[in-house]
């Protein structure tokens, strides 16, 4: 059973009166006017059957909440037109209802506003919306979020990188971290922070990136890598995903090393080039090779991004990172042939 129309006090702001249409509050508003002299009041009431409630002269206010008019023998609206006590009939039964209902209404709002001032103060200084009447809901807003799902699962080491669906972990050494908000597909780690590539856009002084090898029945570690080496290059030096020249494009590339290498307990092998640029020192790229672990032994590929320069990571890290490729579970798999790096072709 909800109030009828009318003008009440205000949950929002109680020194003013706000018109409830049956249903819901609108956006008209008014100050409390004086009440017309006993008998105007009366003749009006008689004229216009049960209106709204006759607004308060003086709103006091007890505590938190809107404002509730003191009137004889208790809290509500004054009396209006009607049956009197000793004489009532039908028409005083439901004025004396329409009465309980808009005291009940104030009442509740009184509580309403007074818990939510409670409850909701932040400490600065402002105050929360009031609660709506019954029967209506308040909007819900959600803070915009933005986040990236790095390619590398969370460890309880913070020390390494987890790639669980070639069942690996990859040691993450001083200056590495998990990655977050990158736009390349695989990656496990990043080095800490970014700057401004010389061609536009956001960039990262080194990447490791580890996948699966589809789309292919070629199964030599060797062969893998020798054919993948170009395209980490030009994936990290020429141009990015959306088709700009970061470093103004790729000028001449050079084979440093290449060779055999084993990899959490299975022979791989291995290719590094370095990388000269239009703008920036340019940098190094590698590609690993080896065989899974786990599944159908699938061959993995482990690419390595460094930019040259005092700013980029030192090229040691490689073989760090290399070296320390385990089997998910496994403290200390190693050796196998070819254990050494750096072998030239």
């Amino acid at each position: 059973m909800t109030p009828p129309p009318g003008w009440y006090a205000d949950p929002t702001a109680p020194h003013q009166e706000r018109w409830w249409d049956g249903t819901a509050w609108t956006d008209h508003r008014r100050t409390p006017q004086t009440p017309a002299a006993p008998g105007a009041a009366a003749s009006a009431s008689s004229e216009q059957g049960f209106g709204p409630p006759v607004p308060a002269v003086t709103p006091v206010s007890e505590g938190f909440g809107p404002a509730v008019t003191p009137v004889a023998g208790g809290f509500g609206p004054p009396a209006g037109p009607g049956p009197s006590a000793s004489g009532g009939g039908g028409g005083g039964g439901r004025y004396r209802a329409v009465v309980l209902v808009v005291v009940a209404a104030v009442l509740v709002a009184a509580v309403v506003t007074g818990a939510v001032l409670l409850r909701g103060s932040d400490g600065s200084g402002t105050r929360p919306d009031a609660a709506p009447p019954a029967g209506t809901s308040a909007p819900v807003t959600t803070p915009d979020t933005a986040t990236a799902t790095p390619s590398a699962t969370a460890s309880t080491d913070p020390s390494v990188a987890v790639d669980e669906l070639n069942g690996i972990t990859l040691p993450l050494p001083e200056g590495w971290v998990l990655p977050e908000y990158v736009a390349e597909p695989d990656v496990v780690m990043t080095t800490d922070g970014t700057y401004d590539c010389p061609g536009g856009g956001i960039c990262r002084h080194g990447l490791v990136i580890s996948r699966t090898v589809t789309d292919t029945d070629e199964t030599s570690p060797r062969a893998l890598a020798e054919a993948d080496i170009a395209d980490a290059a030009d994936d990290a030096y020429d141009k990015d995903l959306i088709g700009r020249s970061p470093f103004g494009g790729i000028e001449s590339h050079q084979a440093v090393a290449a060779g055999q290498v084993a990899v959490s307990g299975r022979a791989g092998y291995y290719v590094r080039w370095r990388v000269t640029t239009a703008e920036g020192p340019g940098g190094y790229v590698q590609s690993l090779v080896f065989p899974s672990t786990v599944g159908t032994e699938a061959p993995v590929l482990v690419r390595y991004v460094f930019d040259a320069g005092e700013d980029g990571p030192p090229l040691a890290d490689m073989d760090r990172i290399t070296k320390g490729i385990r089997p998910i579970g496994d403290a200390d798999t190693g050796g196998g042939v070819g254990s050494g790096l750096g072998q030239t072709p």
